[in-house]
């Protein structure tokens, strides 16, 4: 990635995983018709969530987490020709441990 991006507060920005070519009974499925992968990896994250009184409470998803989020989760951008979410933490369902 060209460009350095650093999501504000308790964004963070993610990479959706690559689906393999899906076939069935020997038909190829076109991009259009496929579901969107629910898993990625969280390229990077802000600085935290502040209360009231300014004091900032760190995320606990950090850079290179594997993700699991809604389906309709997050904003989707184009950053140096790729596509991305941002979302919030709040957003993402779980952390996946391999």
């Amino acid at each position: 990635m060209a460009s350095t991006f650093t999501p504000l507060h308790d964004r963070i920005l993610v990479k959706r995983t690559e689906e393999g070519e899906t076939m069935r009974g020997g038909i190829i499925i076109p991009d259009s018709a496929k579901e969107k992968p629910q898993q990625g990896s969280v390229v990077s994250v802000g600085k935290g969530k502040s209360n009231d009184e300014g004091k900032v409470f760190p995320l606990d998803v950090k850079a290179g987490d594997t993700v699991l989020f809604g389906k309709y989760s997050g904003t989707e951008i184009k950053l140096d020709g790729e596509d991305l979410l941002i979302m919030r933490e709040e957003e993402v369902l779980g952390i996946l441990k391999s």
